[in-house]
């Protein structure tokens, strides 16, 4: 072992040591209140047979695009999936990527520049922080929703500003004041991004389409692993936009084209949601039924992720190892990936009242109450 790899070997050792250490798992069977399936279209065999149909109409379909979207990558079906986003969610454009993670290392990676300033909520998703890794842009941090923060640091700022939040936080299960926060961005001449990823389909096409704040947003990221049930992502905003992004997201530029199955299961998925809207009715029917047990949480009333705090040491532990011995899935965080563990309860329009009872009821005899 070389003195790099034993450098890596020490910084194992100690997550071991601190039970941090993160590991692949094969999905266990059990009650799910963990995943991000919060429709639950990644399992509805209706879905799953819609995209199957799509397929077998055009085999073509399955095999890789060959190149980056500027060489030979590019199709008819990429754009017009990015037509049919674009009409949805009722913004100029609409540009495709393969995760979520990548369409946010692209657009921030060049979205400023060197004189300008990027303003961060402090609990934005980690791959805002490495977009932001990747451009020439300072990046400053706000307190987490504090908007007289936020003011403060615009009043500071010499360049163009950017400020960028989420609509619906993944860990604590928050939302962003995003016409508030729109209306500085007004009031500053700041641009104003928002990441999508965990209301779209929640709330239908996003809190930024429901608000009907488009025009007041420079741009958004939608993504499709999540409530959508597929996988993928996209960048909304105007024609001028898409073409700046395709010019100078290295990370767009430099990757192969999204294949064809991903493309068709994207756009079958917004036919799909269009015509089943009781499921997000029904999501909402199971977060109340949750919500009744007021248990220690920081999340708000509507939202699918319900961040669970807990009062004696060892308490999440206790928790989550009862969880699992109940065959309940829901996922313990710890520090470094929060700054304070706490029990992650994702809900689903497929979670039954009694599952939520069966959850809540192992739950309580460990966790604060309000």
């Amino acid at each position: 072992m070389n003195r790099l790899e034993l450098s890596w070997h020490n910084a194992l050792s100690i997550r071991r040591e601190t039970g941090h250490l993160r590991q692949l798992r094969l999905s266990n069977e059990g009650l799910d209140f963990y995943s991000n399936d919060y429709l639950g279209l990644a399992g509805d065999i209706g879905f799953q047979q819609t995209i199957y149909e799509a397929i077998g109409r055009d085999t073509r379909l399955l095999t890789g695009s060959t190149g980056s979207r500027l060489i030979s990558g590019n199709s008819d079906v990429a754009t017009e999936a990015e037509k049919l986003i674009a009409s949805a969610h009722q913004v100029e454009d609409a540009l495709l990527f393969p995760s979520g993670y990548k369409a946010n290392l692209a657009l921030f990676s060049c979205i400023a520049g060197r004189h300008d300033t990027i303003i961060v909520d402090e609990l934005i998703h980690r791959s805002i922080h490495d977009g932001c890794k990747m451009s020439t842009a300072q990046k400053w941090k706000f307190r987490h929703n504090d908007l007289n923060h936020l003011e403060d640091l615009l009043k500071k700022v010499r360049g163009n500003a950017i400020i960028s939040v989420e609509s619906l936080y993944s860990m604590d299960g928050d939302f962003a004041p995003l016409a508030a926060i729109a209306e500085l961005g007004q009031k500053y001449q700041a641009g104003v991004i928002v990441d999508e990823a965990h209301a779209i389909g929640v709330f239908g096409k996003g809190l930024v389409h429901r608000a009907g704040l488009q025009q007041d947003i420079l741009a958004t990221v939608v993504t499709y692993g999540k409530a959508m049930g597929v996988q993928g992502a996209a960048v909304l905003g105007t024609h001028l936009l898409k073409k700046y992004l395709v010019n100078f997201a290295a990370p767009f530029i430099y990757s192969t084209g999204m294949p064809g199955v991903q493309l068709v299961s994207i756009t079958a998925a917004y036919d799909y949601l269009e015509r089943h809207q009781q499921l997000a009715v029904t999501l909402q029917e199971r977060i109340r039924h949750f919500r009744k047990y007021r248990l220690s949480s920081r999340s708000q009333d509507s939202s699918p992720i319900q961040s669970v705090q807990f009062q004696q040491e060892g308490g999440l532990r206790a928790v989550t190892q009862a969880l699992a011995n109940a065959g309940i899935r829901a996922y313990a965080l710890f520090p470094p990936t929060v700054r304070d563990e706490r029990l992650r309860v994702s809900i689903h329009a497929f979670n039954s009242p009694d599952e939520i009872d069966t959850l809540c009821g192992i739950i309580e005899n460990y966790a604060y109450r309000k």
